[in-house]
């Protein structure tokens, strides 16, 4: 079902995150769940997978991870000020010890000059550990490629958030 790059990664994941008893949140908007689906893909990822928010509108980032509503009306829904405010209330609102957020485009279309199609605002924070932020232009290489190309950065980043 998955591209192996993302399925031996959140493999990776599962495998050493059980290990260390460590538990992941995911807060996502434009991949609409998919980094949770790559990782609950994994058998044995009950152990690591404590919670996935799929915040697609502005309200439902507002309501259930407390984005607020002057960072939206300054910045957009496509911003670093917002995929940090998202993977800060995703740690807030579940257990898990690291979370990881991920707003963007993925097109076709809603794109702009200054946010185009392919813009991706990724966060990945640890309870005990400083807050990490990517802004990727992968492009108009396509909606499913953006996406995919999404959940891998966002699994990379959940293991450097992580630390060794």
């Amino acid at each position: 079902m998955w591209p192996a790059d993302i399925e031996a990664t959140a493999h990776d994941i599962v495998s050493d995150w059980t290990r260390r008893g460590l538990m992941a949140a995911t807060a996502e908007s434009c991949t609409g769940g998919l980094i949770a689906a790559a990782l609950t893909e994994i058998a044995g990822s009950s152990a690591v997978v404590d919670r996935g928010f799929v915040t697609y509108s502005n309200d439902a980032k507002m309501q259930l991870l407390k984005v607020s509503e002057e960072t939206l009306a300054a910045h957009g829904a496509v911003s670093r000020q917002t995929a940090i405010e998202m993977v800060e209330g995703a740690l807030t609102a579940s257990r898990a010890d690291v979370a990881v957020a991920v707003t963007g485009i993925a097109g076709p279309g809603g794109g702009s000059a200054e946010k185009p199609v392919g813009l991706v605002h990724i966060a990945a924070a640890n309870r005990n550990g400083a807050t990490l932020h990517r802004e990727m232009r992968y492009g108009d290489i396509g909606r499913q490629a953006i996406r995919l190309a999404t959940v891998l950065t966002a699994l990379e980043m959940l293991i450097e958030a992580a630390g060794p």
